[in-house]
């Protein structure tokens, strides 16, 4: 019972997603998330916190169909550099010169938009 409640869910997410019409997959998923966030049993303790996380970050969600076309992937690819700098950079004592080499790591250093370093 569980596994087939959840695996309807996934389905029915992904055909939100995939659905080639994004006004219909948006009142799709907007329908995916209104059945987690009412309908969903005690026992599915998982779903329930899918549900409400959805519930939550609803708007988030449902810009994807809103905006096509985006992505997050640029942020993340900055702040993995900046992660991998992080670990790099045990060792810098002035905060000056560890914002200068982050800059440097993720491609921002522009001498007209910093004139103080």
């Amino acid at each position: 019972m569980q596994v087939e409640c959840t695996w309807g869910i996934y389905q029915r997410m992904i055909s939100a997603y995939r659905h080639p019409d994004r006004a219909a997959g948006r009142v799709e998923m907007s329908s995916v998330i209104d059945a987690l966030a009412d309908s969903v049993p005690e026992a599915l303790v998982e779903l329930r916190k899918l549900g409400r996380t959805l519930t939550r970050r609803a708007c988030d969600v449902l810009a994807h169909f809103d905006r096509p076309r985006t992505s997050n992937g640029p942020t993340e690819a900055v702040n993995g550099r900046l992660e991998h700098l992080r670990g790099l950079a045990l060792g810098f004592r002035n905060l000056t010169n560890y914002i200068a080499r982050a800059l440097l790591e993720t491609g921002g250093f522009r001498l007209h938009l910093h004139p103080e370093l």
